[in-house]
């Protein structure tokens, strides 16, 4: 019999959680340690602060999934491993003993310009924070005026200036959406895909603040580098993500971005009982985007792979894959479509994004919380 530790219950384990029952039949014992009760899919995020879904809708109970089958869900978050003792260390002082472990804890937004105690300030992830953010919307919009700012020029930013706008719209408030997009404006993308989100986000009469990047945040307040500064209501911190700072303080290795390093079996290339997925890790073949789409495919490698070392058989290799389809979320059931240079915007392209995104939460979605 062996130990299994989960750490974390998001995209990448989904695939593990819904196979607990068979591992425990194999006479494993299963410890799963997640931040919250249910786990939200960050790729529909953007839409339930837009209004497009409920919290319920885009989330798993993922608590309730893992107990039902025999694990022991652990309400905490990973703070530490001891790769040699074979411990995870929580934030609450415990620790769960290991043989096998795999590492699913996502990333966490730059958020260093937010001044210290400062309110009505909201990043992205936690994705509950976006439904907190609309709530807030909603009671702001009694206001004569109401002035949203959005930080972050990429598509982070674009999915939440766009679902700000939509969520004011709906809460019928006179609001003015500001994104603040630093030197560039979603410079990672191809022209057509540029001009086209920002032709839709203008359509939202959104506004686009731009030349500098933002040096402070804090309550009510956007400074930029050049000393200017804006009054915003309600702010949405939308920058780039990063794997939280867990592994390179425990002694494992980690890539250029701190996430843990795996080779092409998703595994640690020193340790090769401990596995990832998601955007915790470096993938060190390649570098891959922060997206959910990585973390989708990996689903099915990372669950063949973690029982095989739990049975001694062997591994298989994770393969990346080619290019992938982007939509991004732009409000109001709008969005923008990229792939194989063909791209166009509008409500059919958040047509497609919806099917495909609902099709993943119905894949694992238990029955009876639907």
């Amino acid at each position: 019999m062996a130990k299994l530790a989960l750490v974390g219950a998001g995209h990448a384990h989904m695939t593990l959680m819904t196979n607990i029952k068979d591992l425990i039949g194999q006479g494993h014992s299963v410890d799963v340690i997640g931040p919250g009760k249910r786990h939200y899919y960050s790729g529909m995020g953007p839409g339930m602060l837009g209004g497009t879904y409920s919290p319920s809708e885009i989330s798993f109970p993922v608590q309730r999934m893992c107990e039902e089958q025999g694990a022991t869900f652990h309400l905490d978050e990973c703070v530490g491993v001891d790769p040699e003792k074979k411990l995870i260390k929580l934030k609450s002082g415990k620790e769960v003993a290991y043989d096998v472990a795999s590492f699913n804890t996502g990333s966490s937004i730059v958020d260093d310009i937010v001044a210290p105690d400062s309110k009505d300030i909201y990043t992205v992830k936690p994705i509950e924070r976006l439904f907190e953010g609309r709530e807030r919307i909603f009671e702001l919009a009694k206001k004569d005026s109401l002035s949203i700012g959005v930080v972050g020029g990429g598509p982070a930013g674009v999915e939440v200036a766009g679902n700000a706008w939509a969520a004011a719209q709906e809460a019928g408030a006179n609001a003015t959406v500001h994104l603040y997009y630093g030197k560039s404006f979603m410079k990672r993308a191809p022209d057509r895909v540029r001009n086209l989100t920002k032709k839709i986000l203008e359509k939202h009469d959104i506004q686009f603040i731009g030349g500098e990047y933002v040096s402070q945040v804090s309550t009510g307040k956007i400074t930029l580098a050049d000393g200017t500064s804006y009054s915003d209501d309600i702010i949405f911190i939308a920058m780039g993500v990063r794997p939280r700072p867990i592994f390179e303080h425990s002694g494992l290795p980690y890539g250029k971005d701190g996430g843990l390093l795996v080779n092409k079996y998703l595994q640690s290339p020193k340790y090769d009982n401990i596995f990832g997925g998601g955007d915790c890790i470096w993938f060190d073949p390649q570098p891959l985007d922060k997206v959910g789409v990585y973390a989708v495919r990996q689903n099915q490698v990372l669950n063949d792979n973690v029982m095989a070392r739990l049975n001694n058989e062997p591994l298989h290799e994770f393969k990346p894959g080619g290019s992938y389809l982007l939509i991004y979320n732009t409000g109001g059931n709008t969005g923008v479509l990229h792939k194989f240079g063909i791209s166009f915007n509008g409500h059919r392209a958040f047509a497609i994004k919806d099917y495909i995104d609902s099709k993943f939460i119905k894949k694992f979605k238990p029955d009876y919380d639907n």
